[in-house]
């Protein structure tokens, strides 16, 4: 329920319209549902990796993805003069 306190709008419906008049505590149920259904389903779905796969995932794919970011994004910066002066 705190996920959709803070991201999705809370109480407050989605579509703000003036023929669905459902209760805030109503939509947030729907919502908490929502999130529970989805968490579930990705868990269930991807599969569970070890400590030392995680490790060698992160260390192998994630560190040179973010390092190829940040040289892309600072690249793109400085051609394009976007820093703040």
């Amino acid at each position: 329920s705190l996920c959709t306190l803070l991201f999705p709008g809370g109480w407050l419906p989605i579509l703000d319209l003036p023929i669905l008049k459902i209760p805030g505590s109503i939509w947030s149920s729907l919502k908490v549902i929502f999130f529970l259904f989805l968490y579930i389903r990705v868990r269930a779905a991807f599969p569970r990796y070890r400590y030392d796969q995680s490790m060698g995932l992160g260390w192998k794919v994630f560190s040179p993805l973010s390092l190829a970011r940040v040289v892309f994004v600072s690249g793109v910066l400085v051609t394009f003069q976007w820093l703040p002066q």
